[in-house]
C-alpha cells in the first residue's frame, strides 16, 4: 500500500498561515520577477486566472476586485515543506519526497485502521503548521495519485466526485462499482504518467477516461505506445510497477538561470549575475556530492521585446572535474567574456553544469591512476563556506564578483516587490505577537 500526501495550493497556503486575513480571498503567487502565476487559491481559479498566465493580463483585477498578488517566497515555502514532510512521515515507515508539496509514503500493508490514521496525520499537519492536505491511499503509486486527485476535487469541485471521498480517499475501501465510477469520471489526461500530448493522441483512438486506459490491454499499450504507458495501465489495474525511490537519483546536470529585473546592456552587472548563478550551482553540486566536467554559460535578449537579437553560449571544459566555487565562477566569467557583445538589451542569462560525476568515484579514480594534483584543494574551504551560509543565510560568504552587497544597484536581481517576510528562516523577519 502507498499513500500520496499533497499540500493544497501549497504556496498560497504557506502565505495564509502567517496572514489569516488572506483566507477566503483570491490569492496568486507570482514567479521570479513577478512574471506569471505559479500558484492560485481556489478563489483565484474561480476568477479564471490560469496557471502560468502572465501577470500583466490579470493585474487590473487587483483594482476592481479583492485579488491579492504576492511575489514568490521560496525560502519560506522550502522551510514549510520540510516541516510538512517530517509530519507526513508519521503515516508509515518509508517516505519518498516527490516534490515540494507531495510525498509518497510506502510499506503501509498491515497497518490497522489506515484511513483513520491518515485522517489523524492530516489533522496533525493542519493543526501544527496550518497547511491543508489531501491524502490518497491505494495499492499502487499511480492509483494513490488518482485517489489524491479525487480527494482534492471532491472537496473543491462539488459534484465532480462523491463528497464522502473528500480529503482522504482509500481505494481499498471502495466497492468495484465505485472504483469503476471514479475511473470513468477521471479524464485520461489527469492520470499520473499521461501528459497532455499523449492524452490527445489517446483521445483520437477513443481512449478518453482513466477507465479506458485501465481496460487497455497491457501488451497493446507497450507495442503501440511505450513501456511507460504499459506500466501506467498495469498500475491502474492494481499491479504495482513503480517502487519507492528512497534516495533521489544523481542529477545529470545542474542549471541556475534567471530573467533579469531590468534589461542589462553592460558587462559588469552581467558578470555579477553569472557569478552568482555559478556560485549557487556549485553549492547544489556539492550538496549532491558531485563534480562537474564542463560548464555552459549563456545570455540572450527577450524574444518579446523589439530590437536586435542576441543569443549566444560558451562551453568550458573543466580539468579535472570540480565543485570548487572559485573555479566554476572563473570559468563562467571567462565564457561570458568570450560571448559578450555590447549594444544588446539582455534579458536572461544562466549557467549549466554538465558531465556530472560522483565526487567519491572521481577521488577513487585519481588514486587509481595517480592523477597529479595541479591545483590547490579547496574542498575544506568550500565545506566551511557552505556551513556558514547554511547557518547565517545565503550569500553570507560569497565570491567578490557577485557584488559586495545584495542591494540591486545594477538592476539585474529579481523583482520581489510583493514578497512577504521570511517568517521562519530570517531572525529579522520573525513575526512579533502583541497583546
Amino acid at each position: 500500500m502507498f499513500a500520496l500526501i499533497d499540500g493544497n495550493n501549497f504556496y498560497v497556503s504557506c502565505e495564509r498561515v502567517f496572514r489569516p486575513s488572506l483566507q477566503g480571498l483570491p490569492v496568486v503567487v507570482l514567479s521570479n520577477n513577478d512574471g506569471c502565476a505559479i500558484a492560485r487559491s481556489d478563489e483565484a481559479k474561480a476568477m479564471g486566472i490560469k496557471m502560468g498566465q502572465p501577470y500583466y493580463q490579470f493585474r487590473d483585477l487587483e483594482r476592481v476586485s479583492n485579488l491579492v498578488c504576492l511575489s514568490a517566497n521560496f525560502e519560506l515555502y522550502g522551510d514549510m515543506s520540510d516541516r510538512m514532510m517530517s509530519l507526513a512521515a508519521g503515516l508509515g515507515p518509508l517516505q519518498e519526497i516527490y516534490s515540494i508539496d507531495e510525498s509518497f509514503i510506502g510499506d503501509l500493508d498491515g497497518i490497522p485502521d489506515l484511513t483513520r490514521r491518515a485522517w489523524a496525520i492530516r489533522a496533525r499537519i493542519d493543526k501544527w503548521i496550518g497547511i491543508p492536505t489531501c491524502i490518497g491511499l491505494a495499492p499502487t503509486k499511480t492509483l494513490a495519485k488518482l485517489c489524491n486527485h479525487v480527494a482534492k476535487d471532491a472537496e473543491r469541485k462539488p459534484g465532480s466526485y462523491p463528497s464522502q471521498l473528500a480529503r482522504v480517499c482509500n481505494w481499498t475501501e471502495l466497492t468495484r462499482e465505485m472504483r469503476i465510477d471514479l475511473l470513468r469520471r477521471t479524464p485520461a489526461g489527469d492520470v499520473w504518467g499521461i501528459g497532455r500530448r499523449i492524452a490527445t493522441r489517446l483521445a483520437e483512438q477513443g481512449v478518453l477516461s482513466a477507465l479506458d486506459v485501465a481496460r487497455m490491454p497491457a501488451a497493446k499499450a507497450r507495442d503501440e505506445w511505450s513501456v511507460v504507458l504499459e506500466r501506467t495501465v498495469r498500475e491502474l489495474q492494481g499491479v504495482s510497477c513503480i517502487s519507492m525511490e528512497l534516495a533521489p537519483p544523481p542529477k545529470k546536470q545542474i542549471a541556475c538561470t534567471r530573467s533579469f529585473g531590468h534589461p542589462i546592456t553592460t558587462l559588469p552587472p552581467l558578470i555579477e549575475a553569472v557569478s552568482e548563478f555559478a556560485s549557487r550551482a556549485a553549492e547544489k553540486l556539492r550538496h549532491g556530492n558531485q563534480r562537474a566536467g564542463s560548464l555552459l554559460v549563456f545570455a540572450h535578449t527577450s524574444p518579446f521585446r523589439p530590437g536586435p537579437r542576441f543569443n549566444k553560449s560558451a562551453t568550458i571544459q573543466l580539468h579535472p572535474p570540480t565543485s570548487d566555487t572559485t573555479v566554476l565562477v572563473s570559468a563562467a566569467v571567462s565564457g561570458l567574456r568570450r560571448i559578450y557583445e555590447s549594444g544588446f538589451q539582455l534579458s536572461k542569462a544562466g549557467v549549466m553544469l554538465l558531465d556530472l560525476c560522483s565526487a567519491t568515484e572521481h577521488q577513487q579514480s585519481d588514486l587509481l591512476f595517480e592523477a597529479p594534483c595541479t591545483k590547490r584543494d579547496h574542498s575544506q574551504l568550500m565545506e566551511a563556506v557552505d556551513r556558514i551560509n547554511a547557518r547565517y543565510g545565503k550569500a553570507t560568504v560569497h565570491v567578490a564578483s557577485t557584488g559586495q552587497t545584495q542591494e540591486d544597484e545594477s538592476g539585474w536581481r529579481m523583482k520581489q516587490e510583493r514578497r512577504t517576510p521570511r517568517y521562519t528562516t530570517n531572525l529579522n523577519e520573525i513575526p512579533t505577537a502583541r497583546a
